[in-house]
C-alpha cells in the first residue's frame, strides 16, 4: 500500500505540473501512441477509456493499436505509431522478448517507452504492472484454505506472457505449502471462455475427485464455472483479474468463491505520469512500479469495480 502512495504522488505531480503542460502546448498536442496485447478482454478495454480520458485532460492525441496476440503485427503497428510522430509510447507487449526490436526503434526515434501490465525487453524507461505473482498466490491460498486444505485441484493456464507464467508460478507456490492438496492436472485454457468450457469440462471427466481449479484470468473462469455448474460438482474456483462479470458471478454466490482483483486503470494512468515526467525533463523516473492487488470475495464483491 505505502508503494502505491508513493507512486500515486508521483501521478499527482506528473499531471499538474504546470510547466511541462505549457511545454508540451507550445510544441503542439502530445500524442501518445499505445499498443496493446489484445482488446477482446473488458480489462484492457478498461486500461483504454482511463487513457483517453487522461489524455482529454492533457489535450493530448492518442494512437491505439490492438495486437491480436501477434508480436509481427504489434511491431508493425508500433512501425505506424512512429511514422505518426508520437511521443509516447505504452507498450502492453504480446511478447516481452519478441517486442523488445519495437522498443529499441521507439527508443531511436526519440520516444519515451513505458511497459504496461507485462514488461518489455529492451531499454524501456519504466514498468508499470500488478504484483502477478502475489495475485496467483492470494487466490491459490484462498482456495487452499476454502478447501479445508485437502483435496485435488487444477490449474486453467493461459498464453505464456509473463504476467500468466507468475500467476502460475504464485499459485504452485501457495498450493505446496497444503499439504493434503494435490495438484492433479493443469491444460491451457487461453484465458478464452469458450476454449475454458472444453477443457474444463475434459478436466472434470479426467479427474472426478478434483475439488478446486484456479484459473489464470476471469474470462477463462467463465468458461469453467460454465462447465462446473453443468456438470453438477461441487468444485470451488478461483481467478484472477476482478472482471464485473467475475465479481457479479462471486457475489451471487456461485462455484466461483474469489478472484485476486488488478487495476488496470491505475496502471495505465501511473504509466502515464512516468512517461509525462520523462517528457517533460525528469532525469530519474522508478525503472519499475508494482500495483498491488486485492482479494475479491462474496464479503466484499458487492459494489467493487475497477
Amino acid at each position: 500500500m505505502k508503494t502505491f502512495l508513493k507512486t500515486a504522488s508521483i501521478a499527482t505531480i506528473a499531471l499538474a505540473t504546470s510547466a511541462g503542460l505549457a511545454a508540451a502546448q507550445d510544441d503542439g498536442p502530445l500524442k501518445i501512441g499505445m499498443t496493446f496485447q489484445e482488446m477482446n478482454n473488458p480489462y484492457f478495454v478498461s486500461m483504454q477509456e482511463a487513457l483517453n480520458e487522461a489524455a482529454a485532460q492533457l489535450g493530448a492525441e492518442v494512437v491505439v493499436t490492438d495486437a491480436g496476440h501477434d508480436v509481427a503485427k504489434q511491431i508493425s503497428d508500433v512501425e505506424d505509431m512512429l511514422q505518426q510522430g508520437i511521443d509516447i509510447l505504452l507498450v502492453n507487449p504480446t511478447d516481452s522478448a519478441g517486442i523488445e526490436t519495437a522498443v529499441r526503434m521507439a527508443k531511436d526515434a526519440g520516444a519515451i517507452v513505458v511497459a504496461v501490465d507485462a514488461n518489455a525487453n529492451g531499454p524501456v524507461d519504466s514498468f508499470v504492472g500488478s504484483k502477478n505473482r502475489d495475485a496467483g498466490y492470494q487466490s491459490c491460498k484462498y482456495l487452499a484454505e476454502a478447501l479445508g486444505g485437502e483435496g485435488e485441484v487444477a490449474i486453467l493456464d493461459g498464453i505464456p506472457v509473463v504476467p500468466i507464467l507468475e500467476r502460475v508460478e504464485g499459485c504452485k507456490a501457495a498450493l505446496e505449502e497444503a499439504e493434503g492438496i494435490t495438484l492433479v492436472d493443469t491444460q491451457n485454457g487461453r484465458q478464452d471462455r469458450s476454449v475454458a468450457l472444453g477443457v474444463v469440462e475434459n478436466m472434470i471427466q479426467s479427474h472426478p475427485d478434483l475439488a478446486g481449479i484456479f484459473s489464470v484470468n476471469d474470462g477463462g473462469a467463465m468458461g469453467a464455472l460454465a462447465a462446473i455448474q453443468g456438470s453438477g460438482k461441487d468444485i470451488k474456483l478461483t481467478s484472477v483479474d476482478g472482471a464485473p462479470e467475475a465479481v457479479e458471478a462471486i457475489a451471487k454466490g456461485t462455484a466461483f468463491i474469489e478472484t485476486t482483483a488488478q487495476f488496470p486503470r491505475d496502471q495505465v494512468r501511473i504509466g502515464l505520469a512516468m512517461a509525462l515526467a520523462k517528457h517533460w525533463g525528469a532525469q530519474v523516473v522508478p525503472a519499475e512500479v508494482p500495483i498491488d492487488v486485492k482479494v475479491v470475495d462474496a464479503e466484499n464483491a458487492e459494489g467493487f469495480s475497477w
